[in-house]
């Protein structure tokens, strides 16, 4: 049974598509970056892009698994930040949205795979707080113009965690990201790390969750976080709806 995933988006002004018609630019548009739904759907998974008003429960317990993406700095007054803790435009709106959807999906014990802002999400639903601003040495975490598949640093995963599961014991990742986990929230464990200590993957022992500070999506092979995903959310549908 192919299991439905949910992947979270962003909501932008349609005036930032240049070739729209004129008629169109005062409306609003969702945007998702295709390479998450190509992902679920190589993985096994049927993809189902949410939109805000998909940020419920309800939504939740219809989905058999999740994916919180990447973006925006989360507002700094939701984990303890101040006024100058995000860089460029913040949307309170996707942050509620995604809030809501991860604690849901962490009390339900839905399948979740957090990418880059899609960990930091995780953490903060908990209750934990972030790292506003990494340095730029020794390790360079925001990679300037770069690729985005380009691999950038390594990462060493704890043993016994599924990341060390999936991964092995390193693996090298791409890096797109200015901030990072700080404090854990409740019950939320860092199992990776790059050399200079910055967290790169945080868990839930006991629950099928992982948040990963780089971006899959764009690694230029396979990652093993989609099958990983796939594998535990078909299982769930399995379970919930009746094995075919």
């Amino acid at each position: 049974m192919k299991p439905l995933i949910g992947i979270t988006g962003r909501r932008l002004p349609a005036a930032s598509l240049p070739l729209l018609e004129e008629r169109y630019r005062h409306t609003r548009i969702d945007m998702y970056f295709t390479d998450f739904p190509r992902r679920v759907h190589r993985a096994g998974g049927i993809p189902v892009e949410l939109p805000y008003e998909a940020g419920t429960r309800e939504t939740v317990t219809r989905l058999d698994g999740l994916v919180i993406t990447g973006g925006h700095d989360i507002h700094p007054a939701l984990w303890g930040g101040g006024p100058d803790d995000a860089a460029g435009p913040i949307d309170v709106l996707r942050d509620e949205y995604e809030i809501a959807l991860a604690t849901a999906a962490l009390d339900l014990l839905l399948p979740v795979l957090g990418v880059c802002r899609g960990a930091q999400v995780l953490n903060v639903a908990r209750g934990g707080q972030l790292v506003p601003h990494l340095p730029d040495h020794p390790v360079d975490h925001v990679s300037g113009t770069l690729p985005v598949h380009t691999l950038q640093h390594e990462v060493r995963l704890a043993e016994g965690s599924l990341a060390r599961r999936l991964y092995g014991p390193s693996t090298r990742v791409n890096s797109l990201h200015h901030q990072a986990v700080g404090r854990c929230g409740r019950g939320i464990t860092v199992t990776g790390r790059a050399p200079d200590g910055t967290a790169e993957v945080i868990e839930v022992p006991g629950s099928p969750v992982l948040g990963v500070q780089w971006h899959p999506e764009w690694m230029s092979g396979p990652d093993p976080a989609f099958e990983w995903l796939a594998a535990v959310s078909a299982g769930r549908a399995a379970a919930h709806r009746g094995a075919p």
